[in-house]
């Protein structure tokens, strides 16, 4: 079994989740959703592949929860869970899975309806009647705990690092890629156990696209590049964005559209507090935006929550349903887009506070 004092945090969430779906009046809960299966159990944050999954966790009303996998994580899932409430399954799984829970009373079966796929549901259905619940697991992951603060703090520090050793790496001559395989060793060097998502390094007229992918445009004397990197530590994510400008004396237009940039950052982040709508914290942005005539330049979100995941709850967007609350970390990541010539983000990640907000 794992560490109890993990077993019991484990646990807690699930009664927590136990709670909502008392509320709805579900007896089970099948979680096939990974983060959401490691933030329950501690198994197996990642699935193998997009087509293939580590196993399900059944979170029950009654409190027998179960866990089912196959024969390649039985010792990983034996370390973590009790024997009497693992089910190993390989042909035949879906029968497998239905007659363990009917046998232990389950006589429908609530899934996450986002994040199981349709066959699987079609073969589930076939030995046991299921029901599509909503999002159950993201608003209990939307509040960080201590621990999971500390982790992030643990991975935004590396983050840090990480883009405080940019003038070593953006070297004139390397490419956008040459670039984003050294800033992933450099995670890998401070710690960081993978990266939370591939790297962005985009040059000059590749910076307008926000989700830019290296290429092999060479970096050089006289350029702006935009980063955008994240790394995991300890299972927990970070995300950040600098945008430089390499050789001497930047132009005009990229040191305007770079203040622009900040000031909009700041704005928001000067006011993020509990209580807040997600839509005011977009709105603080876009207002400077707006003021400078350039608002038709900023074209997503401010930005998003992260933990487990890269992109989790809340967005920080202006249709946004919501408020901030204390326990909360978003991304605060205002940008201008010009494709003729480039682009500016900048970004840091915030944790809300019972007062404000705390850049991590």
């Amino acid at each position: 079994m794992s560490n109890p004092s993990d077993s019991a945090l484990f646990a807690a969430r699930r009664d927590r989740l136990r709670l909502t779906l008392a509320s709805l009046g579900y007896e089970a809960l099948l979680v096939s959703h990974a983060a959401n299966r490691y933030y329950l159990s501690g198994f197996e944050l990642h699935d193998p592949q997009c087509n293939e999954t580590a196993g399900y966790l059944c979170v029950a009303a009654d409190g027998r929860d179960a866990l089912f996998t196959d024969a390649r994580y039985r010792d990983a899932a034996l370390r973590l869970w009790p024997e009497k409430d693992l089910h190993l399954y390989g042909a035949g799984r879906f029968a497998a899975i239905a007659g363990f829970l009917k046998d232990r009373g389950v006589r429908t079966l609530a899934f996450e309806a986002a994040s199981l796929s349709v066959d699987t549901h079609q073969r589930l259905a076939e030995h046991i009647p299921l029901a599509p619940a909503g999002l159950l697991v993201e608003p209990l992951r939307l509040h960080k705990d201590a621990g999971e603060i500390e982790r992030m703090r643990r991975s935004a520090a590396i983050n840090h690092a990480v883009m405080a050793s940019l003038p070593d790496i953006l070297i004139p001559g390397r490419t956008e890629a040459q670039a984003a395989w050294e800033i992933e060793k450099c995670f890998r060097d401070l710690g960081a156990s993978e990266l939370a998502f591939s790297p962005i390094v985009a040059v000059d007229a590749n910076a307008a696209l926000p989700h830019a992918i290296p290429g092999q445009t060479v970096i050089t004397d006289g350029c702006l590049v935009l980063v955008d990197v994240g790394g995991r530590a300890l299972a927990y994510c970070s995300d950040q964005t600098r945008t430089v400008w390499v050789g001497a004396t930047p132009p005009e237009r990229f040191t305007t559209m770079l203040a622009r940039v900040q000031a909009a950052q700041a704005a928001a982040l000067d006011r993020l507090e509990p209580g807040m709508p997600f839509r005011q914290a977009y709105a603080l942005a876009r207002e400077v935006f707006v003021r400078e005539g350039v608002a038709e330049h900023f074209t997503h979100s401010l930005g998003h929550g992260i933990g487990l995941e890269t992109h989790e709850g809340p967005s920080l967007n202006p249709s946004a349903e919501g408020v901030l609350k204390p326990g909360m970390v978003v991304t605060v990541e205002p940008g201008l887009y010009y494709p003729e010539w480039g682009g500016a983000r900048w970004e840091h990640m915030a944790l809300i506070t019972e007062r404000g907000c705390e850049i991590l």
